[in-house]
């Protein structure tokens, strides 16, 4: 069986051929996938693409699943994962009704359940709103969030363990590092100037919103489905993490740990067949 892994990530097995933007990790190829995928017609059994989908505009990920499509050989198999918008949207409903009632508790779930409709596609910076939210200590809802983005949350709070390690190191290096930024901060000032304040605030935003992060599209059932028909796959239908048409899949640890717990509990998994 020869598999697929687009987007990888850190999420990545040596079975699999592993893609992602750059490298990141032993076995993980740098491609850039808006540009197709690098492999021959039929050439895999699976194909697997766990929330990577939703950073396409709608027309480059319609893109992106045909050429899932041409990479699989006849039964092939392509599995999805993304956030899973009907979800997202049932549980801001319950938590908006709540918070309405005065629920203090259900209050601070609708503050982060907004930030998981909006902030991933309004945001102008690296973590946006959210990396904010989750750099409280403690967070009064820590459960609802782990629940809700299960070890994405575990790898928030590495980021920003490393981020202020660095920040420490920095103030104690704090001469050395400003020699090494001069270049940076020169070619920006003199971006500045040739611009002006606003449009340098437009190109920064732009380039950020170009980078990759910001999410451009959210998919339920009905659309991914729709989607994956439309790239010419057929039986779309939604899976648990743990459930594939893929032989041995749980034990591959893509969508869950080795103890069992669910990577990304707030995803909406489906799979489909090349007929």
């Amino acid at each position: 069986m020869k598999y697929l892994n687009l987007g990888c990530g850190d999420r990545f097995h040596p079975d699999w051929a592993n893609l992602d933007l750059s490298s990141t990790g032993p076995g993980v190829r740098a491609c850039d996938l808006r540009r197709g995928i690098p492999a021959k017609d039929g050439a895999f059994d699976a194909v697997y693409v766990s929330h990577l989908l939703e950073h396409f505009p709608r027309k480059e990920a319609q893109h992106l699943l045909k050429e899932c499509h041409r990479v699989l050989r006849p039964g092939g198999i392509i599995r999805l994962a993304v956030p899973d918008l009907e979800r997202i949207a049932r549980t801001y409903l319950e938590a908006f009704e709540k918070a309405l009632c005065g629920d203090p508790e259900w209050q601070q779930h609708y503050d982060w359940i907004m930030l998981e409709l909006y902030d991933q596609v309004v945001r102008e910076r690296s973590g946006g709103e959210m990396l904010e939210y989750l750099r409280q200590d403690p967070i009064s809802n820590e459960p609802f969030v782990q629940e809700r983005i299960g070890g994405e949350a575990r790898r928030a709070r590495e980021f920003i363990e490393v981020e202020q390690s660095n920040r420490r190191r920095a103030s104690a290096n704090g001469f050395f590092l400003r020699l090494r930024r001069l270049p940076n901060r020169a070619w920006a000032r003199l971006l500045r100037e040739l611009l002006g304040e606003k449009d340098y605030r437009a190109l920064e935003a732009g380039r950020f919103r170009m980078s990759g992060e910001v999410h451009h599209w959210m998919y339920d059932r009905f659309s991914l489905g729709r989607a994956l028909q439309q790239a010419g796959f057929e039986e779309p239908r939604a899976v648990g993490p743990a459930e594939s048409r893929i032989p041995n899949w749980a034990d591959f640890h893509l969508d869950t740990e080795p103890d069992g717990t669910v990577y990304k509990p707030d995803s909406l998994y489906m799979e489909a067949v090349k007929p």
